[in-house]
């Protein structure tokens, strides 16, 4: 049989036979990877870069374990501050904390001087205060009407007492000269006061306003004791009035004793460490001892003694250092908290 034959187109490949004895065409030979050069700036021309001749050599995992652990010295510029870097020696630490925490445990000086300012102040204020209370007309009105005072064996009523002794008052307690008392004249037209009366009238007015002026300072510097106290130290108001009101009533106590076994003692006594000898002392008919009889005196005493005692006492109850008020004080005195215990 004859074979037909295919006649092949002209300009057409064959497929490739994938036969055994069929060989295949050597690959194509890429094209050289062309790498770009920048020129250079002198208009020269560019070396051409040339391939590593070998590859470097990575170290083994032997030679990473060989190696050491500490890290390469790095060169540190010295500096101004380097020395601030350097930690002192121990013992210079020790001194430090040592200092630092004696003065954090040292208590301030000027509360404390404050707080004793305070202790000593409180019995002569309360005492001023209380002498304050007795030169009044209502205390002299009470007094000449109170039951069992004694009567003007001379002829002063009750009236003509409470008049005439509101004049004394009152010159006490204004700014006027002796005048205002040896110008005063009874209904028969005579001097009601004599010039030695009036001469120790004005001792005892220098005497008074010496005292109101010393308590009124005292009672200003009280408060600012009081004021700085209460911002600055929890609980120094109430150690400084505890401490005063002790102080207080250990001297009314003491005074108040001393009366009471020699009162025309005690009485001559105060008046010979304020006024001289002989300008204090007069008649029974003279007008200052109708209007203040001994008696008087004595009332104004109690008046006083007690006055100072039910205050002072009410005072040292109220500070008395109970355990509610130990706790507020030292919660007071912790970080972060502001206190208005006194």
């Amino acid at each position: 049989m004859s074979e037909n034959k295919i006649p092949e187109e002209s300009g057409t490949t064959p497929p490739p036979s994938h036969g055994p004895d069929t060989v295949r065409p050597a690959p194509k030979a890429e094209a050289p990877t062309k790498i770009k050069v920048d020129m250079p700036l002198d208009g020269s021309e560019p070396e051409p870069m040339r391939p590593a001749a070998r590859m470097p050599k990575l170290p083994t995992p032997a030679e990473l374990d060989a190696a050491p652990d500490h890290e390469p010295e790095v060169f540190v510029e010295s500096s101004p501050t380097t020395m601030l870097q350097i930690r002192p020696p121990q013992e210079e630490v020790e001194k430090r904390l040592a200092a630092r925490e004696a003065a954090a445990n040292t208590k301030p000086v000027l509360p404390r001087v404050f707080q004793v300012l305070l202790a000593v102040f409180y019995p002569v204020v309360l005492l001023v205060l209380a002498i304050r209370l007795v030169t009044t007309s209502v205390f002299l009105w009470v007094e000449y009407h109170r039951p069992g005072f004694p009567a003007d064996s001379f002829g002063f009523t009750t009236d003509d007492r409470t008049t005439y002794g509101s004049y004394t008052i009152d010159y006490l307690l204004n700014f006027a000269g002796p005048r205002y008392l040896g110008d005063l004249v009874n209904d028969k037209k005579n001097p009601l006061f004599l010039a030695r009366e009036v001469a120790h009238m004005a001792d005892v007015k220098s005497v008074i306003t010496m005292a109101f002026l010393l308590g009124l300072v005292l009672a200003i510097a009280m408060t600012v004791f009081i004021v700085h106290l209460s911002k600055r130290t929890p609980g120094g108001v109430r150690r400084g009035l505890f401490a005063g009101s002790i102080a207080t009533l250990v001297l009314i106590i003491a005074l108040g004793v001393v009366a009471v076994l020699g009162w025309e003692a005690f009485f001559t006594e105060f008046h010979r460490i304020f006024f001289a000898n002989g300008t204090w002392t007069f008649y029974t008919d003279d007008t200052l001892i109708r209007l203040f009889p001994s008696q008087f005196w004595m009332d104004s005493g109690i008046f006083i003694g007690g006055f100072v005692l039910v205050v002072s006492s009410l005072t040292l109850a109220f500070t008395w250092p109970t355990r509610d008020r130990r706790q507020a004080v030292a919660k007071a005195k912790r970080p972060g908290r502001r206190s208005a215990t006194v």
